[in-house]
């Protein structure tokens, strides 16, 4: 085990936090708003009594936003997950399908999947990933049948009071982040840099999410509203209901 500074988890968030929002503003870049309104539910627009265009809008890319960033983030802590385990335990990035992070510690073998929090997958998912652990384990021991592995579900946030789930644990949030580093304080010292020029990367944000409403606003008024300016509910409910 190997001493990590901090000073280098701060290096590592500097080069690299602008990948998170420049992924951020790209997906707002990408979005068309008929592909948006065709996975949304107009029944439930028109249940909540929305009465303009900006309403709706704002409510469309608020909610793209908020699952797109989601994801990203969480893709993002996971490469500063592997970073730290790395320096701390020569962790690497697995070539396993399925598995993020392995690496060794007294003995055993860890083969990590990383999620961004405790709530993250169905029944159907998690499935899923015990299938992948017991996969992962058996290749592993295909050229060392000796070979202790322990499979872990790490959450970067969150919490989980029973960690041991019988094939695999669960580790979430501060537990998390101490497994992997060796450092109970570990999830705390991550708020530091993480703050890093953040407003002036939320300020670009800003500038391309105003952008964004104003177009989305205009195209919505002119395709989806009548000569009065009210909202046209019957094409909105043919757009995502007819063939």
């Amino acid at each position: 085990m190997d001493t990590l500074r901090l000073s280098e988890v701060t290096e590592y968030v500097e080069a690299h936090i602008g990948d998170f929002h420049r992924r951020r503003i790209e997906s707002l870049d990408g979005l068309k708003l008929v592909q948006v309104l065709r996975r949304k539910n107009p029944y439930l627009f028109k249940a909540k009594s929305f009465h303009s265009p900006q309403d709706i809008v704002k409510s469309l890319v608020d909610a793209h936003i908020s699952s797109q960033e989601e994801t990203i983030f969480g893709n993002w802590l996971e490469g500063l997950a592997i970073f730290i385990n790395g320096k701390v335990y020569g962790g690497r990035k697995s070539g396993i399908p399925g598995i993020d992070l392995e690496f060794d510690r007294e003995g055993v073998r860890y083969i990590v999947t990383i999620k961004s929090g405790p709530n993250w997958g169905n029944s159907s998912q998690i499935a899923k990933m015990e299938a992948d652990f017991k996969t992962a384990k058996k290749t592993l021991r295909t050229s060392n049948s000796n070979l202790n592995v322990i499979a872990v579900n790490g959450c970067c946030y969150g919490k989980d009071g029973q960690p041991d789930k019988g094939d695999y644990f669960k580790y979430c949030g501060q537990r998390f982040w101490e497994f992997i580093s060796g450092d109970p304080g570990m999830y705390v010292q991550l708020l530091e840099p993480l703050g890093h020029a953040a407003g002036q990367r939320n300020e670009e944000f800003s500038h391309a999410y105003a952008q964004v409403l104003q177009r989305f606003t205009q195209q919505f008024a002119f395709d989806f509203c009548t000569l009065e300016g009210g909202i046209d509910w019957e094409k909105m409910v043919k757009l995502n209901s007819i063939e």
